[in-house]
């Protein structure tokens, strides 16, 4: 079991980053808001989450115990698995998460991109009461988006659409949405973008 990673980060992408433990480069998935925390060539520490499944071995990558303790709480729910629980960070913050499922408010937690009505009812009513209190108490308003490469110009806008795809989105569909948040906001971070163009997405 890999709990955490300390070393110098080697790369980051707009969903993974891989940094280099005792000469052996891990990489790693995470949400836009973790990623937002590291800088290529600087050392950096994160807690880790290793999914083991028959076609191979996953690590996801957390900045805190918070988010990846509701990494962790978001597979309790039937027929959620770790792609979709990173879907679910990438669009909320874990108080945010939390202040949701706690006043069962469906409709918001089905913005997170591949989360229909059924599944979003059952996030609330299954994780209800496994959520802390303190942090349900989070204010929900949109949080900042994390600090990072500013998204300016057509490439920030194919390497977020890039994502989206892999995330299993169409081009046709993405590539819109996309468009029109750089259009509104010039100057924002490509994670910033990414969990936006998500949370838009997750709407539709």
């Amino acid at each position: 079991m890999i709990d955490s990673l300390h070393g110098e980060v080697l790369s980051i992408g707009l969903d993974h980053a891989v940094i280099e433990c005792s000469g052996v480069g891990y990489r790693f998935l995470a949400a836009p808001s973790t990623l937002g925390r590291l800088a290529r060539g600087e050392r950096s520490r994160v807690l880790t989450s290793m999914v083991v499944k028959d076609d191979g071995v996953t690590l996801y990558g957390f900045a805190d115990a918070e988010s990846r303790q509701m990494f962790h709480k978001l597979q309790t729910v039937s027929g959620l698995g770790p792609k979709l629980a990173l879907a679910a960070l990438s669009v909320f913050e874990p108080g945010q998460l939390s202040a949701h499922i706690a006043a069962g408010d469906a409709k918001a937690i089905q913005t997170i991109p591949g989360v229909g009505k059924k599944m979003a009812e059952r996030i609330a009513l299954e994780l209800k009461d496994k959520v802390d209190p303190f942090t349900a108490a989070a204010d929900t308003s949109a949080a900042p988006g994390p600090s990072g490469t500013a998204a300016g110009g057509s490439f920030a806008s194919e390497q977020v659409v890039e994502a989206l795809v892999g995330l299993g989105f169409q081009e046709r569909t993405a590539r819109p949405v996309v468009d029109a948040l750089v259009a509104a906001e010039p100057g924002e971070s490509a994670s910033a973008l990414l969990r936006r163009a998500l949370s838009q997405l997750g709407k539709k």
